[in-house]
């Protein structure tokens, strides 16, 4: 049975414990609110920027002449995903359950016999996917958003080198897995395919007259269209890239702080159960003694 004293060293030790968790809670949220300003106000302009390039594009006739970007190399052989996640921990399973999605995405695609290749964004995607398909990352990035905000020139260094590898024809499908920011309790793991650009899904119910007017309107171009889409799908490209780690730095926070705030309970409850078994053993300790005293008076 433990000691009086082993029960202070722990009641001691899970009070430091709740005081760093108490503060990581308030840290995070005070980051949450920059970080999820800041995805919340991107979001419009990055859904905007792709609702008008599927019109543009879905108004326009596709040649052998058109951007790859759009109509692809025409084959689906090598399948790229970027693995969007955190650098530190602490988080509860904003990471975990976003690497299940893109381990179980990379064993879809290598059942099916596609050739994979990965780029990792964060410290933690790169480590919980080196030991399984190390061989297969052939890029990682850190350290994004490890200032005060995520800044577009980051997510441009992920997207130029992205479409580095597209024109040197390395693969022919190229998709994003992040955590899609829902609300402050809801991070979503999100898989979304930004190369070749792929139009928005409408069902047979939706696809009236309506749904067509939505999608394809009458457009005059000047310059020429290709020159034009030239020009948008990379810019959407580097937008989309943006939006997903706007997404993901905000999500990051909402769950550090949702993980702190259970963790500082935890701690509580554990103080509150400590507490009460250093109570116990301190009254049998005393009875003990009481009993030992007792009985050698009567022996006296």
């Amino acid at each position: 049975m433990p000691s009086l004293k082993d029960y202070r060293d722990r009641i001691a030790s899970v009070k430091s414990t709740k005081k760093i968790t108490s503060a990581m809670k308030m840290v995070a949220a005070s980051k949450l609110k920059k970080a999820q300003d800041q995805a919340e106000s991107s979001q419009p302009y990055a859904q905007a920027m792709g609702e008008m390039l599927a019109r543009v594009a879905a108004g326009v006739t596709v040649t052998d002449a058109s951007p790859k970007l759009l109509i692809g190399t025409g084959s689906d052989k090598t399948h790229l995903l970027i693995v969007v996640t955190s650098d530190r921990g602490l988080c509860g399973g904003f990471n975990g359950n976003l690497v299940r999605l893109a381990r179980n995405e990379i064993l879809r695609l290598k059942a099916d016999g596609k050739d994979v290749q990965i780029i990792t964004v964060g410290r933690k995607a790169k480590d919980l996917l080196k030991r399984e398909f190390g061989s297969q990352i052939i890029k990682s990035f850190e350290g994004i958003g490890a200032g005060s905000r995520v800044q577009f020139s980051e997510a441009n260094e992920v997207t130029q080198f992205v479409l580095e590898q597209f024109d040197a024809s390395n693969f022919d499908i190229c998709s994003i897995v992040y955590n899609n920011f829902v609300s402050v309790l809801t991070q979503q793991p999100n898989a979304q395919q930004i190369i070749p650009f792929k139009l928005p899904e409408t069902s047979n119910d939706n696809a009236d007259e309506e749904g067509a007017d939505k999608l394809v309107s009458p457009y005059a171009f000047e310059p020429e269209e290709n020159e034009i889409l030239g020009l948008l799908l990379p810019r959407n490209l580097g937008v989309q890239m943006f939006r997903a780690l706007l997404d993901s730095a905000a999500g990051e926070q909402a769950a550090r702080m949702t993980a702190m705030d259970n963790a500082t309970r935890n701690a509580g409850d554990k103080i509150n159960d400590l507490n009460l078994e250093y109570n116990r053993a301190r009254q049998a300790a005393i009875t003990t003694e009481l009993i030992e005293i007792i009985s050698g008076a009567e022996a006296v």
